[in-house]
């Protein structure tokens, strides 16, 4: 599908001010991005897994493998960064996503944090685009519309703070991740347009 309208640089450029102009929402295939980096929804054994984990490491080869295997554990919530081996991207970043029925209340404080985490160590290592997966929504159970809540606002709220990464891209599998993930964004960026120009959107 293509990429959703108005995402993309705006017109304010990749400055601060313009978080929304910096985010890309697109259906895909994650592992085939030219990015700086990709995120990946690991387990805390970082060795691979299901859905986009399971993609990750055979796409990258056993190099990704074995870089896992020397920097061991990772806890909910955290990230970690790697090279990105045969994959496309440059870098891949690990974060654990909560369990949505095992970290119950935890859930969105743990999920606003693989988002931060994940940012954060893009900035440091001045990775200037980065693709997001779903993260906690497959296998993990955590309802889509509730975690593209958490994830776009996180990500707006990081980006309205630091210029490093230029740019977020959602890669999303399913057509109903991808209506979710859209639909709030026009929702966001509605209301950011209507406070703007001093009106009320509704």
């Amino acid at each position: 599908m293509d990429e959703q309208p108005g995402a993309g640089m705006g017109e304010h450029g990749p400055g601060i001010t313009d978080p929304f102009g910096r985010i890309t929402i697109r259906m895909g295939d994650i592992t085939r991005l030219e990015t700086d980096a990709v995120v990946n929804a690991a387990n805390s054994t970082l060795l691979g897994g299901g859905g986009v984990d399971g993609m990750i490491h055979w796409a990258a080869g056993s190099g990704l493998l074995e870089e896992c295997r020397a920097i061991g554990w990772c806890p909910t919530g955290e990230a970690r960064i790697t090279g990105g081996h045969d994959l496309p991207a440059a870098h891949v970043i690990h974060t654990v996503g909560p369990v949505y029925a095992v970290d119950g209340e935890n859930a969105p404080r743990l999920l606003e944090s693989c988002y931060l985490n994940s940012l954060a160590l893009a900035a440091e290592h001045g990775l200037r685009s980065v693709a997001f997966p779903s993260i906690s929504t497959g296998s993990y159970g955590y309802p889509v519309r509730e975690a593209c809540r958490i994830a776009l606002d996180t990500v707006i709220s990081f980006l309205e703070r630091h210029e490093i990464p230029e740019k977020v891209i959602f890669v999303l599998y399913s057509c109903p991740d991808y209506e979710a993930y859209r639909e709030y964004y026009e929702t966001l960026k509605a209301g950011r347009v209507g406070t703007v120009g001093g009106t009320n959107p509704a």
